[in-house]
């Protein structure tokens, strides 16, 4: 007898198409495993696919949404690496496993969850087995659903490209859920760490998290207020999130042989800065695009052993999904996530 699930979906560009449809459950081949949703967490790009498409081609109907935690219900004959009952999150990138990324320079890959392939807004999905890790021990499905994105670009941007020391000082920008990674992450690795964001309120959330500093950006100057903190050394990790023309403040801001990592484009999705500051301090402009399956099972380990716990700001429904949009628009102070 088939089985049935429902799943949320657009049959074209928009988040007003949004509808939940009942379809059969997927079936499985030699090498796929099934899963059960339990968590879905939802990022930025989530809600510019669904309003712009981002120049992907999406196959209609389109699922979205990317990191999910579920429970393997069944198996392919030929799978190895996990069994039914086993907990697990999704991978952003299913075909990068290490090393560099697939693709060329005239192609680079983007072949992600929720865009080029399904997303996981689903009661099952059905994927290779390759596609998932095993989630932690140490987190709830919720948790666990942030890792494969959010988690994995803070982690990426500090640990595995950056080389994170301890004294070393971050500067994060914002309090979405990369930010509060990156705090965590660079806390836990012996950083000082300083947040900009432009709500107060916001700001002594951070702090109450561990942030050493806390800038106001729209009642001071960040970059001046960077020099002041560090004795005029500057940051030696900037996540920059804003992009767009907030690229030059970061280059200001930035210690000589720094890193900045560009992550976010909240600013726009063409960068600017000045030359002389790049010129100058030669820091290394790192393009963060979340990272490896490889990096994400070091950081589950990590979570594990550092007993890391995600910022959720609310935790939706399955039916909540529109307004799990509507908050994911206004701003959350971390992760918003779907329960199932």
């Amino acid at each position: 007898m088939t089985k049935w699930m429902r799943e949320w979906s657009i049959d074209a560009i928009g988040p007003q198409n949004l509808k939940v449809a009942e379809r059969p459950v997927p079936d499985i081949g030699d090498h796929d495993v099934l899963v059960r949703t339990t968590a879905v967490s939802l990022n930025y790009r989530d809600k510019l696919i669904l309003e712009t498409g981002m120049g992907l081609g999406l196959n209609f109907p389109f699922v979205p949404a990317s990191d999910m935690s579920g429970v393997v219900e069944s198996v392919g004959k030929g799978v190895t690496r996990f069994r039914p009952g086993d907990r697990v999150i999704s991978t952003f990138h299913p075909d990068w496993l290490d090393g560099l990324r697939p693709g060329s320079g005239r192609a680079p890959s983007y072949a992600t969850l929720g865009g080029v392939h399904p997303g996981v807004m689903s009661e099952f999905v059905a994927f290779p087995e390759d596609w998932f890790v095993a989630a932690p021990k140490s987190l709830d499905a919720a948790e666990a659903s942030t890792l494969p994105c959010a988690g994995l670009t803070a982690w990426f941007a500090l640990v595995e490209k950056g080389r994170l020391r301890p004294g070393d000082r971050v500067v994060v920008q914002g309090t979405g859920g990369v930010a509060l990674f990156g705090l965590q992450i660079a806390k836990a690795n012996g950083a000082e760490v300083i947040v900009t964001s432009g709500s107060q309120e916001k700001l002594t959330r951070a702090l109450a998290l561990g942030a050493d500093h806390g800038i106001n950006r729209k009642s001071e100057d960040w970059v001046e207020r960077v020099y002041q903190l560090t004795a005029d050394h500057g940051a030696d990790h900037i996540l920059e999130i804003a992009g767009g023309a907030g690229l030059g403040q970061s280059l200001k801001a930035v210690a000589a042989d720094g890193r900045i990592s560009v992550i976010g484009v909240l600013e726009g999705f063409e960068i600017s800065g000045p030359a002389a500051p790049l010129l100058l301090k030669s820091p290394v402009l790192q393009g963060i695009s979340v990272g490896h399956r490889r990096a994400l099972e070091d950081l589950v380990g990590a979570v594990d052993r550092l007993r890391l716990k995600p910022v959720i700001d609310r935790r939706y429904t399955f039916v909540e999904f529109r307004e799990a949009l509507a908050h994911l628009d206004r701003g959350p102070f971390g992760k918003l996530v779907i329960e199932f």
